[in-house]
């Protein structure tokens, strides 16, 4: 049991949202979420799996239009420990509408900040972003890399990290920020490319593969991702930045490759090779030590292994999943 009873998650109903607050419900806290839209399919959301579900509260909050609403829920209930997932995400559909990146990552996410920043009970904030903004890297980096952020999502991630810099110099702020490598698991939406992909070989559909997939990335599975940021809940410097990663680097279509072995389907018949999307990044590798020194975790799910828990997942509900929307919808 946590030294803390509760916690507010903002941004439950995304994707590494919903399966951090199924990790905290394991914990035995009771968990707040607060996501702009309505909760999806269930299918879709690990809280909704857990046991403890009944610990969990939702609310339809948008950090854009109810950050009054989400001021009055932690004073009401006295919450001192908040992370915060909320985030416009998708890399190439922000070149479509970039001020909308930009409205939700920098102005309503410093906004937030500096509403939270007043409640003296506070006691650990955790800001969710995204090694996005490092753009492309040579090598596995350090938290301290500088910033060279190649599109409009990785230049508003930037700015709202910048701006939260201030705010726990100025103030003492007590944030804490990480940054994941590619994350995945059962329940992730189906544009992203290993559910896209185990989907489209069960519905017989070819996937296109951006630039033939060059790129290189290490996946590490979400149920890593929730407990390395559950000890910094507790553990981890205030004012730090924690990288969440495996070493174990793959290059997109190795990643497909693997997903077409393990599902016994043929590469060529389901997938077909498209123009890379502009601004993306070759790579980006994340040195992990730090987080793995200061708090002790490691990371304990393999790919393969991991990989074999959405084909799962996909199988179990393949009903269910074939009528789902399967591209991103702009949300403003």
């Amino acid at each position: 049991m946590a030294v803390f009873d509760k916690i507010l998650v903002i941004g439950s109903n995304s994707f590494s949202g919903s399966c951090f607050s199924a990790y905290a419900l394991d914990q035995g806290v009771k968990v707040f979420g607060a996501s702009r839209s309505a909760e999806p399919n269930q299918v879709f959301l690990p809280y909704r799996w857990s046991k403890r579900s009944d610990n969990f509260s939702f609310r339809n909050f948008d950090i854009n239009h109810h950050q009054d609403e989400i001021i009055e829920l932690v004073k009401r209930e006295k919450i001192t420990h908040i992370i915060n997932f909320a985030a416009q995400s998708m890399v190439g559909q922000s070149w479509d509408h970039p001020e909308d990146w930009f409205q939700t990552n920098a102005v309503s996410t410093v906004s937030l900040h500096n509403k939270l920043r007043h409640i003296d009970f506070l006691e650990r904030y955790i800001h969710v972003t995204t090694p996005e903004v490092y753009g492309s890297t040579d090598g596995f980096i350090k938290e301290n890399t500088p910033f060279n952020p190649s599109t409009p999502y990785a230049v508003s991630r930037a700015a709202g990290d910048m701006s939260l810099k201030t705010f726990v110099d100025a103030y003492d702020f007590p944030a804490i920020s990480t940054r994941a490598a590619n994350v995945y698991g059962p329940g992730q939406q189906l544009y992203r490319i290993i559910p896209r992909m185990i989907l489209f070989i069960r519905l017989g559909k070819k996937l296109d593969l951006h630039g033939g997939g060059l790129s290189t990335r290490s996946f590490i599975h979400m149920d890593d991702v929730s407990s390395a940021t559950w000890q910094l809940f507790s553990g981890g410097t205030i004012g730090g930045t924690y990288h969440i990663s495996t070493d174990h680097i793959v290059s997109i279509r190795e990643l497909v490759e693997l997903i077409c072995s393990k599902m016994s389907a043929d590469f060529d018949e389901y997938v077909n090779v498209s123009e890379d999307r502009l601004g993306k990044d070759a790579a980006y590798l994340l040195d992990s030590q730090k987080i793995r020194s200061e708090t002790g975790w490691k990371d304990e799910i393999s790919l393969e292994h991991g990989i074999e828990a959405c084909i799962n997942w996909v199988d179990a509900n393949l009903s269910t999943l074939k009528e789902q929307p399967m591209s991103y919808v702009h949300k403003p």
